[in-house]
């Protein structure tokens, strides 16, 4: 079981848009001119969405970059508040003396 709570945006792509629309992997990489390994990694969750990738996958899905970008922010933090879970426990909150 995963214990981050964010599915990565690859897992997004692939079952939101690529397999309900019946596309492939090749196909969107063609579609939107970036090689197939790239499309490949991000599904696979060995390769973030970049700006550049998000641009992409927006003008062909007809979203907002923000959408796939916050996808992979999102990610990328739910991962890092886990690695860090034990620091961030320790460090204790600011207090301004009245």
């Amino acid at each position: 079981m995963r214990s981050v709570p964010y599915p990565t945006p690859g897992e997004i792509l692939l079952h939101e848009f690529l397999e309900p629309l019946g596309l492939s992997q090749y196909r969107l990489a063609k579609a939107i001119s970036v090689p197939q390994d790239r499309i490949s990694k991000i599904v696979n969750g060995e390769r973030a969405v970049t700006a550049d990738t998000a641009l992409r996958l927006s003008r062909f899905f007809g979203t907002t970059d923000n959408f796939w970008l916050t996808l992979q922010m999102d990610h990328d933090a739910a991962v890092a508040r886990d690695a860090l879970a034990d620091t961030l426990a320790k460090i204790q909150p600011y207090r301004a003396v009245a």
